[in-house]
């Protein structure tokens, strides 16, 4: 089965982390042909966690995970902390693909998205 995981950063604030985890119910929707299966998961501050969303998505029965990081900029979470966080999962599950998207802020249409808010106001 062919499992997608979305990764925020996780806040303080549960109405924003409750926002992440309907983006990706709605995602799941729109993706249905291709995943069997649509997580959300967060790096820190809210649950569950990376390592945790993996194994459920396993669990489901998942033997690929495709990973989006929901993160506007390369920071030192999308570069380091997610990747490190996926590879101690893959380490415990060497049967497991995985494969880490691009984060949503490198998107080419990502700046289409942002001038048509812009176009709007």
């Amino acid at each position: 089965m062919h499992a997608l995981l979305v990764i925020a950063h996780g806040s303080r604030r549960a109405a924003s982390n409750e926002e992440v985890i309907e983006l990706a119910q709605r995602l799941a929707v729109q993706v249905e042909g291709k995943y069997q299966h649509v997580a959300a998961g967060f790096l820190e501050m809210a649950e569950p966690d990376i390592a945790t969303t993996m194994q459920t998505c396993i669990d489901a029965g998942a033997t690929r995970i495709d990973v989006l990081p929901y993160f506007l900029s390369a920071g030192r979470h999308v570069v380091t902390d997610v990747p490190e966080d996926v590879h101690k999962v893959t380490e415990a599950n060497p049967q497991l693909v995985v494969n880490i998207l691009p984060y949503v802020g490198s998107v080419p249409s990502m700046l289409d998205l942002m001038a048509g808010i812009c176009l709007q106001a």
